[in-house]
This record gives C-alpha cells, sequence and structure tokens, in this order.
C-alpha cells in the first residue's frame, strides 16, 4: 500500500487575476508554498504536476452553455460573472488546470502512487453549480473529479467532506439525486450563498445523502469535532464510500476575515485525523483532498500544514 502524500500544484494558478483587493488571491498559493518550506514538510511530499481538464471531463458536471461562457469570456480578455467571480485572459486556462489537479490526484490515489493527495489549486470550486459560476468559483473540480472517479476509475461511491466555512452549493446541486455520492457539509449559518440548511437532504435516489449541519458564528474546535465523532463517522460508515474525497476550505479559521467561526490551526489537524480514520477503515485510506476557501494567509498556510501533516502520519 502506497504510504506517500501527494502534492499537485503548479505556478500557472497564480496567473488567474481576481484584480486588487480581491480576498481570493494569487498571494494565498504563495503563502502556503512559503509555509510548507518553512516547516520542511515541502521534502516529505510527493511532488506531482496537474493535468488540464478537457471539456469532456467538465461535461460530467457542467452543461456546454456554462463552460463555453467562460472560455469566451477569458479570450476576450476577461470580465465579471456577478458581483464577486472575476476573469481575466488567463483563467478559463487556469481553471481546467484546478480541475485537472483533482483529476490527477484521483488518478495518484486510485493507481497507488500515493495513498493520500491534495490538489492545491485556484481557483476554488464548490459553488460552482452545473449552470453557474458564483462564489469565486468557475468549474467545480471536486464534483468534475468525484464523476471522474466513478466513470473512469470504476469507484462506485464517493463520500465528499466539506468543511469549507461557507456552503458547497454547487457541489450539492451536482448529486442532489445521486445515492452514490455522499455530500456532508458543515458550514456557519447565516452566510453566504444562504443554502445549506439541515432540511436539505436529497431528491429521489439521492434521498437522504445529503447530510447539512450548519454551525453558528462563534463556533470552536470542540462543536466541529462533536459532528464529526456523532454524527459524519457514524454515516460514512453506513455509506462504506470507495473513495473520501474532502473540499478542504480553511476559511472557519478564527483569523478568517469572511466569518465568524473560531477553528483553530490544531482544530484543522485534528478535524484531517478524524477523516483519515473514515478512509483507513472503509476504503483503504484513500483520500483525495483539494483547497477551496481561506482567506488569512496566516491562517490559511499554517491549516494546509498542519492538514498535511496529519495526513502524512
Amino acid at each position: 500500500m502506497a504510504t506517500d502524500t501527494a502534492f499537485l500544484y503548479s505556478a500557472e494558478y497564480m496567473t488567474h487575476d481576481t484584480g486588487f483587493g480581491h480576498p481570493e488571491r494569487p498571494q494565498r498559493l504563495a503563502a502556503i508554498q512559503e509555509a510548507l518550506a518553512a516547516s520542511g514538510l515541502d521534502s516529505t511530499l510527493k511532488n506531482m504536476s496537474p493535468r488540464r481538464a478537457t471539456v469532456d471531463d467538465l461535461a460530467r458536471v457542467h452543461r456546454p452553455d456554462h463552460i463555453e461562457t467562460i472560455r469566451e469570456m477569458s479570450a476576450a480578455g476577461g470580465g465579471r460573472l456577478g458581483y464577486d467571480t472575476p476573469l481575466s485572459a488567463e483563467s478559463y486556462d487556469v481553471a481546467l488546470l484546478s480541475a485537472g489537479g483533482v483529476l490527477a490526484a484521483v488518478d495518484a490515489v486510485v493507481d497507488g502512487e500515493a495513498q493520500h493527495a491534495f490538489s492545491c489549486g485556484r481557483p476554488p470550486g464548490h459553488h460552482a453549480t452545473p449552470t453557474q459560476a458564483m462564489g469565486f468559483c468557475l468549474f467545480n473540480s471536486i464534483a468534475v473529479a468525484a464523476r471522474y472517479a466513478q466513470r473512469e476509475k470504476g469507484l462506485a461511491r464517493i463520500l465528499i467532506v466539506d468543511w469549507d466555512v461557507h456552503h458547497g452549493n454547487g457541489t450539492q446541486d451536482a448529486f442532489y439525486d445521486d445515492g452514490d455520492v455522499f455530500f456532508f457539509s458543515i458550514h456557519q449559518s447565516p452566510l453566504y450563498p444562504g443554502t445549506g440548511a439541515s432540511a436539505e437532504r436529497g431528491i429521489g435516489a439521492g434521498e437522504g445523502s445529503t447530510l447539512n449541519m450548519p454551525v453558528a458564528a462563534g463556533s470552536v474546535d470542540a462543536d466541529y469535532i462533536g459532528i464529526f465523532e456523532e454524527t459524519l463517522i457514524p454515516v460514512a460508515r453506513e455509506f462504506s464510500p470507495d473513495l473520501v474525497m474532502i473540499s478542504a476550505g480553511f476559511d472557519a479559521h478564527e483569523d478568517d476575515p469572511l466569518a465568524g467561526v473560531h477553528i483553530t490551526t490544531d482544530g484543522f489537524g485534528r478535524l484531517t485525523r478524524l477523516v483519515r480514520d473514515i478512509a483507513e477503515e472503509q476504503c483503504e485510506g484513500r483520500i483525495v483532498s483539494t483547497l477551496e476557501g481561506g482567506y488569512s494567509l496566516r491562517g490559511l498556510s499554517a491549516s494546509v500544514v498542519a492538514h498535511l501533516q496529519a495526513l502524512a502520519e
């Protein structure tokens, strides 16, 4: 069994230009790189290159007109989708690479090159619905990769754990009627994008395969750990996934400027260990994690280090 933790990154991710003052900025990844180097962890990771997702990869989740809108806007030099999601001339290609980083992470884990993989890309993805870019997100990288794992790698059942402080509405939308993808989200409420009520549990064949755990501003490590131990672990055992995926947003960190949850750096390490325990029990330890939010450079970078350290233990 592979024991390495793969780290997928490209300097090209820095070229997605969101403009002055935007919280989802290239400096996020620079801070992560600096923290990994300072910790010495970078030398222990299995560094791997992402690949670019194809239109066919994206089309497993996104409608063709959604994909084409982003391509055309980037080709024209950029623009803005909604009030919060800017594009530059490079954004389409970078978004393909960000989605492809998670595809390459699936390859690494399923093919046995690594036990775990973390895709350190941008733009993030979990707010992008099958038809709409929003919330800084263009394509839903984790949803595209989950479908890839099912269709191309033969993994029937996927568990997605989303601990970004904002509800992953796009991921929920992609799998709301699918009983083979279990979507678990813990997020601050009320907060953008206004979805993720506990009553949202899926429809049709997917009824019961969406589990939202909204928490109040001011929630701390113990609140999250209790929910993971008392709720996530039992439902994960019942679902019995073939692969565990993490939408690893770190904007629930106590230093983050865009929310009011107070998870510590150590808390993210503890949450990672709990998810790792699920994967070791259910699916030979296979975990694919991808960066979502996190807008305090210090909180984000320290939390990514803690996350990777916990995976690599």
